[in-house]
C-alpha cells in the first residue's frame, strides 16, 4: 500500500500507520512538505530542491510503484502525475507556458497505466480538490466563494475539477470523500469517510488548562475559507461588551509547535463557512476543547446517523457566532468542560485511526479480489 502525494492535515500519513498497526505493508510519500511540517515516512523532494527535481523524481516512483505496491491510495484528489497550474495571478511565472505543456502531456496518463500493471487505486478527495465555486453559489445559502481572492475558485477551475473527477471516476476502485459537501459533486458511488489524522494515544486530554479567563482559539490555514473575518467581528463585539475572556489567534506555525498552544486553550472556533468540521477541530476534540463550527444541515445526511446524533459540535454560522460565543463564555462557561469530555468520546468513537484503517483494509482487499475473479475470467477465456 503506497499513500501519495499530499501531508494535508496529516490524514494520509496517519492512515498509512495505522494501517501498518493492523497488517497491512503500507507506506506514505509526501511530495514535499509544507510550514505545518506533519510527520511522514518519505518526502520525495527536498526543502532546497528545485520544482524540476520533483518531475524528474516522478518516473523513478513510477517504477517502484510498479515493482514494490499493489494498491496505491491518492490524496487530496491528486495522483503521482503533476496538475494543470490555472492561469491567475496567484501562479503567474515564466516557466508557466512550459510547465503547462508538459502537464498536458502527463495529467492523470498515470492511471490507465497503472490500471494496466494490476494496481488497485483508490482516491480521497479532501476539499478544495473538489469543492466548486458555481456549486457552492447555486445550492449553499453560506459558503466561503466570496471571501477568498479573486481566482481561488473561478469557472475554469470549476471545469478543471470536474475534469479530473470524471477521470478519476474512471480508473479508481475506491473514491473517499474526509468533508461531506464534497459527495455533492462526486460520483454516487464515493463514501464519506472520517478523519483519520490524529493518534489519539498521543493525544490525550488537557481538560482544565487552568486559565483564569477562558481562552478561545482560532487557527485559520486560510482566512476567507475558515471566515475568519466573521470571528474576529464577533470577537471585537465582545471585548467591546466586556466580556471575560483572552482571544489567541493561531496562524503560520508548524503542527507541534501549535499544539502546545491548542493545549492551552478552553474553546476553539474552527470554521464557519465550508459545513463541515476540519482535521484542527480534530485535533481539539482530542485533547478534550469544545468546538464551535458551521455545520451544514443539506450536507448530514451524507454522514452515519449515529454519527449525527453523537456530533459534540456547537453549531454557529457567521450571523449567530457572536450569539454562540457570548452564550459559551457567559450563561453556560460552566458545561464547556462537560462539552469536551464529550468531544474526547467522540473522536475516540469516530476517529480511531486503527478503526478506520481496518475498514479500509476490508476495501483494499475486495478490490483485490476483484482483481483476481476478473483475472481468471480474462484467462479463461483466452
Amino acid at each position: 500500500m503506497l499513500h501519495f502525494p499530499s501531508a494535508t492535515g496529516g490524514h494520509p500519513q496517519m492512515v498509512a500507520r495505522a494501517e501498518r498497526a493492523v497488517g497491512l505493508h503500507s507506506w506514505a510519500i509526501t511530495a514535499q512538505q509544507n510550514y505545518l511540517n506533519y510527520p511522514t515516512d518519505e518526502v520525495l523532494l527536498g526543502a532546497e530542491e528545485s520544482r524540476l527535481k520533483l518531475e524528474l523524481k516522478r518516473w523513478p516512483l513510477l517504477a517502484r510503484i510498479w515493482r514494490d505496491y499493489d494498491i496505491v491510495h491518492f490524496n487530496s484528489g491528486q495522483t503521482l502525475m503533476p496538475q494543470r497550474v490555472l492561469r491567475t495571478e496567484r501562479y503567474a511565472a515564466r516557466w508557466l507556458a512550459l510547465y503547462q505543456a508538459y502537464v498536458r502531456l502527463v495529467e492523470l496518463r498515470d492511471l490507465p497505466l497503472l490500471k494496466r500493471l494490476g494496481k488497485g487505486i483508490a482516491v480521497t478527495f479532501q476539499g478544495d480538490d473538489a469543492r466548486q465555486g458555481e456549486f457552492c453559489r447555486a445550492h449553499f445559502p453560506i459558503h466561503a466563494v466570496d471571501e477568498v481572492e479573486p481566482g481561488y475558485y473561478s469557472a475554469e477551475s470549476d471545469a478543471h475539477k470536474r475534469y479530473r473527477i470524471a477521470q478519476i471516476a474512471r480508473y479508481a476502485d475506491r473514491i473517499y470523500a474526509l468533508n461531506p459537501d464534497l459527495l455533492h459533486v462526486l460520483p454516487t458511488r464515493a463514501e464519506f469517510l472520517p478523519y483519520a489524522s490524529v493518534d489519539l494515544t498521543a493525544w490525550q486530554p488537557v481538560v482544565d488548562p487552568g486559565n483564569v479567563v477562558p481562552v478561545v482559539l482560532h487557527a485559520p490555514s486560510h482566512r476567507g475559507v475558515k471566515g475568519t473575518r466573521f470571528v474576529l467581528d464577533a470577537v471585537r463585539r465582545l471585548e467591546a461588551e466586556g466580556v471575560s475572556f483572552k482571544f489567541v489567534l493561531v496562524e503560520g506555525l508548524a503542527n507541534a509547535e501549535a499544539r502546545q498552544i491548542y493545549a492551552k486553550a478552553d474553546l476553539l472556533i474552527d470554521q464557519l463557512l465550508i459545513g463541515w468540521y476540519g482535521g484542527l477541530a480534530l485535533e481539539l476534540m482530542a485533547l478534550g476543547k469544545p468546538v464551535i463550527c458551521y455545520l451544514r444541515e443539506a450536507d448530514l445526511r451524507f454522514t452515519p446517523a449515529a454519527m449525527r446524533a453523537e456530533l459534540p459540535i456547537l453549531n454557529a454560522t457567521p450571523e449567530s457566532l457572536y450569539a454562540v460565543l457570548k452564550t459559551w463564555l457567559t450563561v453556560r462557561r460552566g458545561d464547556l468542560p462537560e462539552v469536551g469530555r464529550r468531544s474526547r468520546a467522540y473522536a475516540e468513537h469516530w476517529h480511531d485511526p486503527r478503526r478506520i484503517a481496518s475498514r479500509l483494509k476490508r476495501d483494499y482487499e475486495a478490490i483485490l479480489e476483484t482483481q483476481r475473479v476478473e483475472s481468471q475470467i480474462r484467462t479463461g477465456q483466452n
